[in-house]
């Protein structure tokens, strides 16, 4: 006989709690093998294919697309040792186990937290055990499967009344719904067993401000929040995954960090005939980006006081000993900043070829959360949008970060004679916690002399 196992959403990593179904990759009745790719979601950090750690036919798909699932939930229940769907149709997973079901002996070779990779039935989470040898997995309908937070004393989530509990999972949902002032017991959740879900919340918010915003009150609802809140044909874009992301981030490196910016005009004329002169000597192509990351990391070692990390709890700054680069990179999903690993000691070749990996995975959606996360120092070409400077943002928790505008020919004096040369402006945005002026101008004016003059970066190596 068949054994039902349940997969749950795995735990991503990262301190992510909660993932959006994008597309599912199999259908109930499919029969799939051990570590396929199921499901493809996206959390705040990136795109994600999720894989199985059991291989058999799935019996029940959990969640339609587009909705989120807090980590935990079921994603889809799998029928070991079937060859084919269940007579019912495989539509839920009723079908309990037997106790003397035979247990699979692969495991997943997956890394999945709370999977394990290959480890024995008795030591994976979240699938208890009939026996030590034999696993079994009680699998309850599919009502069972998410139960409602329990209430205590009349109160659940926080919130007490005679509507009865509310069910909500994900500690976002309540949060997002406690700052806008909605009482979770007035919805009726979509999701299953009446699950309420982010976008339940968001919907009674946008519902809320559509009521609001009666005739009476319309002069005053443009005045305060524009057009938007009165006009039907008004597009509204939900912060959710990269984008909430992005938001967030930003939000708390302008609420958290007090920035400053200097900025300086640099010849990168000898720079760039140094790059032609590399690569025409033959072997792998360096590219500009390499060698202002060869530049920066130079920079840091020289001022490792922004290589580092504000801790608000113990009131120190946290001097990093690696750098970790992160560089921006504008993709169909939006900006995103890769990080490449120990760029300290990479030569410029590596950083070459790391850069154009990260910045091809970028494009195709498939960068993890492990290379978006990490970084200590970001470099923003900001240059390949046509724009000579820009103040970025900081990218939280990191202490600075430099942006390089396009490289154009531009009137300069040159050994005492105007001449027309390849000029670049570059910014240095920095956490004026963590050092002060001199130290950021000493930093940026290093860089500008290396670009000037790349013979300044052989002499500090």
């Amino acid at each position: 006989m068949a054994q039902v196992l349940e997969f749950r959403l795995p735990d991503l990593g990262e301190g992510l709690t909660e993932a959006e179904i994008v597309h599912w990759l199999v259908e109930v009745g499919d029969v799939v093998a051990i570590d396929q790719p199921v499901v493809e979601v996206e959390t705040a950090k990136a795109m994600v294919e999720v894989p199985c750690p059991y291989g058999g036919v799935v019996t029940a798909r959990y969640g339609e697309e587009g909705t989120e699932l807090p980590v935990g939930a079921p994603l889809l229940t799998v029928a070991v040792g079937a060859s084919e769907p269940a007579a019912d149709g495989g539509q839920g997973p009723e079908q309990a186990a037997a106790p003397d079901a035979p247990a699979a002996d692969e495991g997943s070779g997956n890394v999945l937290v709370g999977y394990g990779t290959g480890a024995p039935a008795a030591r994976r989470r979240r699938v208890r055990q009939a026996s030590p040898a034999v696993p079994s997995v009680p699998v309850a309908p599919a009502v069972a499967s998410v139960p409602a937070p329990a209430a205590v004393g009349g109160h659940v989530n926080g919130s007490a009344g005679p509507a009865g509990p509310v069910a909500v999972v994900s500690p976002l949902v309540r949060r997002l719904a406690r700052e806008n002032g909605l009482d979770l017991r007035t919805l009726t959740g979509s999701g299953r067993e009446g699950l309420i879900l982010r976008s339940d919340v968001e919907q009674a918010i946008r519902r809320a401000a559509t009521e609001t915003a009666s005739p009476a009150n319309a002069t005053a609802s443009t005045d305060a929040v524009g057009s938007t809140g009165a006009v039907p044909d008004a597009v509204r874009v939900p912060l959710r995954g990269v984008r909430g992301a992005v938001a967030d981030k930003l939000s708390r490196s302008r609420h958290e960090i007090p920035d400053a910016t200097c900025w300086v005009d640099a010849d990168a004329t000898e720079l760039m005939a140094a790059r032609t002169a590399m690569n025409a000597a033959g072997g792998p192509k360096i590219s500009l980006l390499a060698l202002l990351a060869r530049i920066c990391v130079a920079g840091l070692a020289r001022h490792p006081e922004l290589n580092s990390t504000v801790d608000l709890a113990a009131r120190e700054i946290v001097r990093l000993p690696d750098v970790h680069l992160g560089f921006a990179a504008q993709t169909e999903r939006g900006l995103v900043v890769p990080v490449v690993r120990d760029a300290h000691g990479r030569s410029a070749e590596s950083l070459s070829a790391e850069f154009a990996r990260l910045t091809e995975a970028g494009r195709s959606g498939t960068l993890t959360p492990g290379d978006l996360t990490g970084g200590t120092f970001t470099l923003n070409n900001y240059g390949v949008f046509g724009v000579d400077g820009s103040t970025p943002i900081i990218n939280h928790p990191e202490a600075a970060m430099l942006g390089v505008g396009r490289i154009i020919p531009k009137p300069w004096v040159h050994r005492g004679e105007l001449a027309v040369r390849q000029v670049v402006q570059l910014s240095l945005t920095f956490d004026h916690r963590v050092c002060d002026g001199g130290t950021a101008g000493g930093f940026l004016r290093y860089v500008a002399d290396c670009v000037e003059n790349p013979a300044v970066l052989l002499r500090t190596l």
